[in-house]
C-alpha cells in the first residue's frame, strides 16, 4: 500500500498544475467524511494508536508527535479528514482578519528533482468569519493549532491589530496559536521580524492571553535563514515574552544546493522553498535552539521531513513534535503512519 502512491498516484497527479491538484485533493478529503465507511477505512489503514506515541507538550496532550504544517489546510476545512490519516495535530491557516486572494497565479511550483516546492501563495484565505464558522464544527479530539498573520494590505505599523484580532476571534476554537512573521511572501513582515517590532507584537498578544481565564499556548514560527546571533535573539524573546515554544522552520528564500537548473529556478522566481533542501538547515536550527535553550523551550520541527528517518533526526535534534507538508505531497497518506511506526521501533 505505501508504494502505490509514489509509483502510481504521484506521477499521475504531477501531470497537472500543483495548485489545481491541491484544490482537487482538498475536495476529495472533504468528501471523505461524508462517504459512508471511508473515514473508518482510512483510520484502520493509516492510524497507529499506541500510548508510547503520546506526548505532552506546552501543556497539551498529543496522541502522537506528527502533525500537518500550516499551509495545507488554509481554510480550516480539512483537519477532520486529515485526522483519519494518522496525524496527531493539524495547524490550520495562515488566517488573516479579512479574506484575500493572495498573490497572482501561478504561485506554487514543484522541483521534483529536489523533492521540493516553491510557493508564493501570499496568505490566500477566506478570512476570520469563515474560519470561525468551520472551527465551530469541531467534533473530534484532534489537536488543532491556529496559524495567524496579517493582511497583505495592512501597513506594518498596523499589523499588530491584525494579529490580535485573529487571536481574539479564534481563542475559544483552537488549542494553540502560532504567530507567523516569517513567511517570505507577505509585504511588511520584515519589519515585524526585527527584534523590537517582534517584541511589541508578542507582548501585545500575551497581554490578551493573560487576561483570559485560562491562557493558550503561543508559539513563534521562524525562518530557516536566521543566523546564530538572530537565533539567540529569538531565544531571548521567547523568555522575555513568556512564549510557549518555537516552530522551526518556515520556508526559505535561498536556493543553494539545488539539483534543478539555475534557469528553471530563475523562471519560477521568488517564493519560499520547502522540502528536501531544507532538511539539514532546519535540523541544524532545531539543534542550536535546543542546546542554547538548555532543552527548556519546546520546539516543533518542520522542514524537509520526507521520510521517517528525517523525522527521527528532528526529534533527536531536540524537537518535541514534527510537522509535514511537502513530504505529504511527495510521499502520500502513509507518511504519518510510517513515521509513528519508526518512533515505536526506536522507543
Amino acid at each position: 500500500m505505501p508504494r502505490i502512491y509514489p509509483r502510481l498516484i504521484r506521477p499521475l497527479l504531477f501531470l497537472f498544475p500543483p495548485e489545481w491538484v491541491h484544490h482537487r485533493v482538498s475536495c476529495l478529503l472533504k468528501g471523505l467524511l461524508f462517504f459512508p465507511g471511508a473515514a473508518w477505512l482510512c483510520r484502520r489503514l493509516y492510524r497507529l494508536n499506541d500510548p508510547r506515541l503520546e506526548r505532552e507538550v506546552f501543556g497539551i496532550r498529543f496522541s502522537n508527535p506528527v502533525g500537518v504544517a500550516a499551509g495545507f489546510d488554509k481554510e480550516a476545512g480539512l483537519y477532520g479528514a486529515l485526522s483519519c490519516f494518522g496525524f496527531g495535530h493539524v495547524e490550520v491557516g495562515t488566517v488573516t482578519p479579512l479574506g484575500q486572494k493572495g498573490n497572482p497565479k501561478p504561485r506554487l511550483f514543484r522541483l521534483p528533482e529536489d523533492q521540493a516546492l516553491i510557493n508564493r501563495m501570499g496568505f490566500n484565505n477566506k478570512g476570520l468569519k469563515t474560519f470561525v464558522r468551520k472551527l465551530k464544527r469541531r467534533n473530534n479530539k484532534l489537536i488543532v493549532g491556529g496559524n495567524i498573520g496579517k493582511n497583505t494590505q495592512t501597513p506594518a505599523e498596523e499589523a499588530i491589530a491584525d494579529y490580535c484580532r485573529c487571536f481574539e476571534a479564534l481563542f475559544e476554537l483552537v488549542d494553540y496559536f502560532t504567530v507567523n512573521v516569517s513567511c517570505p511572501n507577505i509585504a511588511g513582515l520584515q519589519a515585524l521580524q526585527d527584534k523590537e517590532g517582534l517584541l511589541e507584537l508578542l507582548n501585545a498578544i500575551q497581554r490578551i492571553n493573560r487576561q483570559k481565564p485560562k491562557r493558550k499556548p503561543v508559539l513563534l514560527k521562524i525562518s530557516p535563514d536566521l543566523n546564530h546571533s538572530q537565533l539567540d535573539d529569538v531565544i531571548g524573546l521567547v523568555r522575555k515574552t513568556g512564549l510557549d515554544g518555537i516552530v522551526a522552520t518556515n520556508t526559505s528564500t535561498r536556493r543553494e544546493g539545488l539539483t534543478a537548473t539555475p534557469e528553471k529556478v530563475k523562471r519560477i522566481g521568488k517564493g519560499g522553498l520547502s522540502g528536501r533542501p531544507l532538511r539539514d538547515k532546519s535540523t541544524h536550527t532545531i539543534a542550536y535552539l535546543h542546546e542554547k535553550g538548555k532543552g527548556q523551550i519546546p520546539i516543533v520541527g518542520v522542514g524537509g521531513i520526507l521520510t521517517p528517518k528525517d523525522a527521527l533526526e528532528k526529534l533527536a535534534a531536540g524537537a518535541s513534535l514534527v510537522q509535514v507538508y511537502t513530504g505529504f505531497v511527495y510521499y502520500g497518506p502513509s507518511l504519518a503512519k510510517n513515521i509513528n511506526a519508526a518512533i515505536l521501533r526506536n522507543a
